[in-house]
């Protein structure tokens, strides 16, 4: 039996990648891209590159 894949091309330079957050983060996150109009993952996205952004030009506000 062959499985569907999707149709869906990605960029061969993307990495999926599995992550948690605790309740009250993803329900915040949702609320976010909800008022924007945007994807939970575009706003995750545009979260982490802000972060490397920061760390790299030394404006890294700790963990």
């Amino acid at each position: 039996m062959m499985t569907k894949r999707s149709s869906r091309k990605t960029d061969p330079k993307t990495v999926r990648a599995s992550i948690s957050f605790p309740a009250e983060v993803y329900a915040e996150l949702e609320r976010i891209a909800e008022s924007h109009k945007v994807s939970l993952a575009w706003v995750v996205r545009q979260a982490a590159e802000r972060y490397v952004q920061d760390v790299k030009t030394g404006h890294e506000k700790g963990l």
